[in-house]
């Protein structure tokens, strides 16, 4: 039993080894083995460099930057380089970008949201065009800030939406349309230069997403990859969000949200002065922010620079190239798309072995994959977010890759009651209770007495999720995580 607050102090080596303890059930953040969650350049001694600076400006609060100017130096600085690195800066084609630095990829698009939103304030039911590929954070947004969510359906050969679609989905009551590079499940990029062009046309703002590939794309592009324009040189582009705890490898969270000039960002900002306390302005949706995750990235770009990305980079694409061949060398495995960036996504052609059966034999011989549902006519896969950790792998991930194969198809598909989907597919969901999900959920062996703690096979939980409709998927999620969620007393 965990006690946060107990009535006297526990020596500070004893709560250390407690921390210790717990981070010993957690999946390896270092290794090679975890494909998605957290992103590992296996470079010696860069993740002491970066808790080192961030131990340095741990307590600065960049709440006012006139009282911490550090902040304010670390946050122009990294907001330069993102901007130079996605065709902004003196000299291009987009001088006058600004940006700030935001806690994550998902803050920086609800702020990119705000903005298009705020600034239309003649619009009474603002909208939001975006792929169905397009984050989940962007139906956050949405709901949060009462935006109306259009989403385009892709193509199920390119897994991208036809630019037609999208022209015919912008309104005039939208205020931004978005697209991915890449997008998150399959890792393809968006035709951006086309959904920008679109954009430009109707006069409304285009937010690139590359959160999870623009700091890589880049530099795969100087290594002779064909990746398609998607950043400020494109003119009808308007913002770009990219994460650097993601392919800069900085400590979470820090991500970049990047606007073409200072105009568009001004709609992001939120002041108040009435009330007599001190005057509040903010740039991101945090007021209170650490100067720690801004001082660690910091460190991390200083000390690698460009060559060092290139470098990893490169690493990154070998590891790629080698897990697609590795799956594609397994009889009852495809490909679900080429891979264009970091991602290498399959599928089943074989009825008799089951994704989510497979996901869990690769967890028991210590690969952690990430199985995506169905949706939209797109089958079940799985996905892995490939990183320069990976590369000395790949050919062992080969071996156990075969064998779990071998494993899943013998134990089979996932066969769950047909009373119990018959429910789920009649149930509305407000009537799922917390009641009857806790008991669909100790029937699939997630125990509300060992909150913290998921069970070894997902795979039952996500064939009950695969099949039950998407606002049954979304009920059933939010409630799993209620059983799992509970006060340790």
């Amino acid at each position: 039993m965990i006690e946060a607050l107990p009535p006297e102090g526990v020596p500070a080596d004893k709560v250390l080894a407690e921390l210790r303890d717990l981070r010993a059930v957690d999946l390896p953040t270092h290794g090679g083995r975890l494909f998605a969650y957290v992103y590992d350049s296996a470079l010696p001694g860069l993740d002491e460099l970066a808790m080192s600076a961030y131990a340095l400006s741990a307590h600065v609060n960049g709440l006012d930057p006139t009282a911490f100017p550090s902040v304010l130096g670390l946050e122009n600085a990294l907001v330069g380089a993102a901007s130079r690195l996605l065709g902004g800066g003196p000299g291009t084609a987009a001088p006058d970008v600004v940006g700030s630095v935001t806690g994550g990829g998902t803050e920086s698009l609800i702020l990119a949201v705000k903005a298009a939103r705020d600034a239309r304030p003649e619009v009474a039911r603002p909208r939001l065009v975006v792929p169905t590929t397009g984050h989940a954070a962007f139906a956050k947004a949405a709901h949060y800030l009462g935006v109306a969510l259009d989403q385009v359906p892709v193509s199920a050969r390119t897994l991208r939406p036809e630019v037609g679609e999208v022209a015919a989905a912008i309104g005039p009551e939208t205020v931004l349309v978005a697209c991915s590079a890449p997008s998150y499940p399959y890792g393809v990029v968006d035709p951006v230069a086309e959904i920008a062009e679109v954009a430009a046309g109707a006069g409304v703002r285009c937010h690139v997403d590359a959160c999870f590939g623009g700091w890589i794309l880049p530099f795969l592009r100087q290594l002779g990859e064909p990746v398609p324009p998607f950043d400020f040189d494109l003119p009808g582009v308007t913002s770009i969000s990219v994460d650097l705890h993601k392919y800069a490898y900085a400590p979470k969270g820090v991500s970049v949200l990047l606007h073409r000039d200072a105009e568009l960002r001004r709609p992001q900002y939120f002041a108040f002065a009435g009330w007599p306390g001190y005057t509040m302005v903010n740039p991101v949706i945090s007021s209170t922010r650490s100067g720690g995750p801004l001082a660690a990235a910091y460190a991390t770009l200083r000390h690698l620079g460009e060559a060092g990305y290139l470098a990893l980079a490169e690493r990154t694409l070998v590891a790629v190239r080698g897990l697609a061949a590795e799956v594609s060398g397994v009889e009852g495995l495809r490909l679900f798309a080429e891979p264009e960036s970091t991602v290498v996504c399959f599928v089943s052609t074989d009825p008799g072995l089951d994704l989510f059966v497979l996901a869990d034999e690769l967890t028991a011989r210590g690969w952690h994959t990430q199985p995506q549902l169905s949706y939209g006519g797109l089958p079940a896969n799985i996905h892995l977010s490939v990183t320069a950790s990976v590369a000395p792998r790949v050919a062992e991930f080969g071996v156990d890759l075969r064998t779990a194969v071998e494993a899943a198809r013998r134990a089979g598909p996932v066969r769950l009651p047909a009373e119990l989907l018959g429910t789920l597919g009649a149930l509305p969901p407000e009537q799922l209770t917390p009641d009857l999900v806790a008991g669909i959920a100790a029937g699939l062996g997630l125990d509300p007495a060992a909150a913290g703690r998921p069970p070894e096979r997902m795979a039952p939980v996500n064939t009950l999720l695969d099949a039950a409709p998407v606002a049954v998927r979304e009920r059933l999620l939010a409630e799993f995580l209620g059983v799992l969620q509970r006060p340790a007393y």
